[in-house]
């Protein structure tokens, strides 16, 4: 029931229109640099707690794997990501892509974003295009977005 309340609310809201959209032809996957980013609400132990309706982001190194998973939004069911964390943050699966070289290499950061939001505003016009800088500053070609 929550899932239709839910589509019915998005689906009359106004998009906005990007006229010159960028794009990034990526090399082939396997030379291709990727990196993480979710909406998962990520945050390390002692950082301070997503509040509602922020639009920052957050930075994690590859190696960081103490996380938690803080996500605002009650409207899904949390079983899978409580089972294997990779549901939300699949940094596992992507060291094993490079392991196995169907990818180049796994970025030294991954970003996440706190989903549960009202507006997109912010991200749209500041803290979305700091995250692509940085993104690109690290050399990643290809982003895996695991929306939460």
């Amino acid at each position: 029931m929550s899932d239709q309340i839910i589509r019915k609310g998005t689906n009359s809201l106004e998009l906005p229109d990007f006229p010159n959209p960028a794009f990034h032809r990526p090399p082939p996957l396997a030379e291709a640099t990727v990196a993480l980013v979710t909406s998962a609400g990520l945050q390390r132990e002692g950082d301070k707690i997503w509040s509602g309706g922020d639009e920052s982001f957050r930075v994690f190194a590859s190696d960081e794997r103490d996380l938690t998973f803080s996500q605002m939004s009650n409207n899904f069911d949390r079983s899978g990501i409580a089972a294997d964390f990779n549901v939300a943050y699949p940094i596992d699966r992507l060291e094993e892509l490079a392991a196995e070289g169907t990818i180049g290499a796994v970025a030294p950061r991954h970003l996440s974003f706190m989903g549960a939001l009202q507006t997109v505003s912010t991200i749209i016009s500041d803290t979305g295009i700091a995250a692509a800088k940085q993104l690109r500053d690290d050399g990643v070609d290809i982003v895996v977005l695991t929306p939460v």
